[in-house]
């Protein structure tokens, strides 16, 4: 009754997949110098094979390479930006979890010169999964926000001889973006999803007083990366929908942030120009479902109804109960179901096996297929 033709589609998924054990000692070994890049390579192709072959298998209508690209779902990307290094953060995060909390100074980033894309980033990576997806699928590539490179370290983090103005930085990382982006859509990218974490924590009563300590103002920063998000996408083709996957930190099962959406909300869906939001909402640490009466005609909202952060599988009744809890606030046809988060954002990151992995996103697409009628 509501099948969508395109992206996002009524069961989607965030993107990372549980990487194979022989994909992770590959990794390890190459980058401890003991395996060519060559043979690593052959070992990722063959282990991204066969996750596109399991996404279809479910029936789903989309395919990811499940970042088997990367060891993490940001740092392989923005890395090869020129003249960002990786630095100490300034920045102190309490991850919890069931087992307890547990403070952690997450790697950061500093930019020691003018920003530059020496190279494509992902673009041979899209490629290859291109190439390897069927004929009636959509692949689909996740890339981090840039606004990344400036949150966890603040102005102090950018070289001031390269960037006396913060505008020129701004301009300069959007730039970068552009030409990824551009790149992707030339080689036939039709899907994809910006992963935006900071509108998120910017939620936090708690990581809004520590951007404060950095200089920072959290009344503003949204507004200023919505900006910034607006103009790495304008390269984008006039047929490639851009997604943005909104998280509070997972990892092991483990996250950072809570607070509902409701202070970011009409910011966030009517002047970010992307045309779908993965919302994370497995829990009751993301609010209630009333800011998605901001929603305007023609965006979709992925309700990230299913956990990735335990293997505890969710009922289709309590799925459906949500969703129509969420649809008096967006219109049905305006909504659609994904779990929450990724489910390994890094190598190490797993809260559940490879069977479990799969439940979940079968469950993700009957839900949608009884909900919606297609998925």
């Amino acid at each position: 009754m509501h099948e969508r033709s395109k992206p996002p589609f009524r069961a989607d998924h965030v993107g990372s997949l549980i990487r194979p054990d022989a994909l992770i000692r590959a990794r390890d070994a190459a980058e401890k110098g003991e395996m060519a890049r060559s043979e690593l390579l052959r070992i990722q192709h063959d282990a991204i094979r066969q996750v596109v072959r399991v996404q279809e298998e479910l029936g789903l209508k989309l395919v990811t390479d499940g970042e088997f690209n990367r060891h993490s779902w940001q740092r392989d990307f923005l890395l090869k930006i020129g003249n960002v290094k990786p630095t100490a953060s300034r920045l102190t995060v309490r991850f919890h979890s069931a087992a307890g909390t547990r403070d952690h100074t997450p790697p950061s980033l500093q930019v020691i010169g003018k920003l530059s894309r020496p190279q494509a980033i992902f673009v041979d990576d899209f490629k290859f999964l291109k190439s390897v997806a069927a004929g009636n699928v959509t692949p689909k590539v996740t890339i981090p926000s840039p606004s990344i490179v400036h949150f966890r370290g603040g102005r102090r983090a950018i070289d001031e001889r390269s960037y006396p103005q913060m505008e020129a930085f701004y301009d300069d990382l959007a730039a970068v973006y552009r030409a990824e982006i551009a790149d992707l859509g030339a080689a036939g990218c039709r899907y994809l999803q910006i992963d935006e974490v900071n509108l998120a924590y910017l939620c936090d009563p708690e990581l809004r007083r520590q951007v404060a300590n950095l200089g920072e103002n959290p009344e503003t920063l949204p507004r200023t990366y919505a900006a910034l998000l607006n103009a790495a996408i304008a390269s984008r083709s006039a047929d490639m929908t851009v997604c943005m996957h909104l998280c509070r930190g997972n990892f092991a099962g483990a996250w950072i942030a809570e607070g509902g959406y409701e202070p970011i909300a009409e910011l966030l869906f009517n002047e970010i120009g992307v045309d779908g939001y993965f919302l994370e909402y497995d829990t009751e640490r993301a609010g209630s479902f009333a800011p998605l009466r901001f929603l305007p005609k023609g965006k979709i909202a992925v309700l990230g109804l299913i956990t990735t952060k335990s293997q505890k599988m969710e009922s289709k009744d309590e799925l459906k109960r949500r969703i129509e809890e969420a649809s008096r606030y967006a219109p049905l046809e305006q909504l659609a179901l994904s779990p929450q988060c990724g489910f390994s954002s890094g190598i190490g990151g797993n809260a559940m096996t490879a069977e479990d992995e799969i439940a979940k996103l079968k469950l993700v697409v009957e839900t949608a297929h009884e909900v919606w009628g297609s998925a």
